[in-house]
């Protein structure tokens, strides 16, 4: 879901917050703390309430720091002090803040992090009133003035896409296979299965090769977007016979270009890590989700997607190929599949909703160009 990491009403030595202090010297819009998700995490994908930071580090430092935590149950243990998340549980929040050592630097670089934020007079998210209300509003009780804007590939279709400033650039390493978007032509709508786990996670050999069997034994196509280093430290050739079993109905290319993938009839299904724009993709496009999270906020959009908004089933950490077979077909075919595919168009329309003129993202655009210009005057 929509992130502010570790946003804190408490410092890291606990003095008492008072949001005027916190303020001073950031009166301008422009000095808004924005979504640098190829920079750094700072507003990325998750709302871990407005005390998660330093409640973590209190618990910490009370003692309750038992190394053996992600073995001996705690994990699913419900959480019930972050505002904002119902329901969220310790496995779902990011594995860099489950720490049992205030020493941590990711923990410390975070925790630093949400200080910046709090100094902000304002702060931009990429998400929309109806997908994050109770996590927005919990927000909103510390710092008041946020600008929810997204889905951003949605309100993009506002701009002149050919005007200077508005072109879209892609920062991807590899290159993009636009033949895939021509063989998913040739498929029935809502019947391919795509597959794409972003450009950072990494598996075993093992887990790639459980992942293919499991989509080749579903018998249903399907476009797999695996990188040439996909695989920690080795690059893995799959078996013939895998190739033999998918032939004229499976689709393997190291890159492509994914909101037009999501946005074509023919896919049906989105096996995803659950990164933050990849979800906002997939939801702009009424495209269900299997989740498979890896890291960092994945595991929180995870829970969001499956539990909280009712369009996704997640996969086992330790993949089966059985486990791929059945939900994969179970998303296609199944009703609890109908289910979710109807509530994916649902969510679709909220989304477009919010970025159509008069929609709350399409209404909080106009109002934070306007504040900025206000305050350059």
């Amino acid at each position: 879901m929509p992130l502010l990491f570790l946003f804190s009403r408490l410092s890291r030595k606990r003095r008492p917050w008072r949001w005027e202090e916190e303020r001073q010297g950031a009166e301008g819009v422009g000095e808004v703390e924005t979504d640098r998700v190829k920079g750094g995490l700072v507003l990325q994908n998750v709302v871990i309430g407005e005390r998660g930071y330093c409640l973590v580090g209190e618990k910490v430092e009370g003692g309750d720091r038992d190394e053996n935590f992600e073995i001996d149950g705690t994990l699913d243990k419900s959480l019930d002090w972050i505002s904002g998340m119902k329901n969220i549980r310790l496995k779902d929040i990011p594995s860099f803040i489950r720490v049992t050592t205030l020493d941590d630097i990711m923990f410390d670089f975070l925790g630093s992090e949400a200080r910046n934020c709090l100094r902000s007079s304002s702060i931009i998210i990429n998400t929309f009133q109806d997908l994050d209300g109770e996590a927005l509003d919990s927000l909103r009780a510390t710092n008041p003035n946020i600008y929810t804007i997204g889905p951003l590939d949605l309100l993009g279709r506002h701009f002149p896409k050919k005007e200077k400033g508005f072109m879209s650039v892609g920062s991807s390493l590899w290159k993009n296979d636009s033949n895939c978007l021509t063989w998913l032509d040739k498929w029935e709508p809502n019947s391919v299965v795509y597959v794409n786990y972003g450009s950072i996670t990494v598996m075993t050999s093992h887990h790639l090769k459980e992942f293919a069997w499991g989509l080749a034994n579903s018998k249903l196509p399907f476009l797999w977007i695996t990188r040439p280093d996909v695989v920690k430290g080795e690059s893995v050739a799959l078996p013939q016979d895998f190739f033999d079993e998918i032939k004229d109905r499976g689709y393997i290319t190291s890159w492509c270009i994914q909101d037009q993938v999501l946005s074509h009839p023919s896919v049906g299904v989105f096996l995803t890590h659950c990164g933050w724009n990849s979800t906002l993709e997939s939801i702009s496009s009424g495209v269900p989700m299997i989740c498979w999270p890896f890291f960092a906020e994945q595991q929180t959009n995870a829970r969001y997607l499956c539990r909280n908004w009712g369009i996704g089933m997640e996969i086992n950490h330790d993949v089966k190929r059985e486990e791929i077979t059945k939900l994969v077909t179970e998303m296609m075919k199944g009703e609890k599949g109908m289910e979710i595919r109807q509530k994916s168009l649902e969510w679709k329309n909220k989304a477009i909703r919010a970025t159509d003129v008069g929609g709350s993202s399409y209404n909080n655009f106009h109002k934070l160009i306007k504040d900025i210009f206000h305050k350059a005057i």
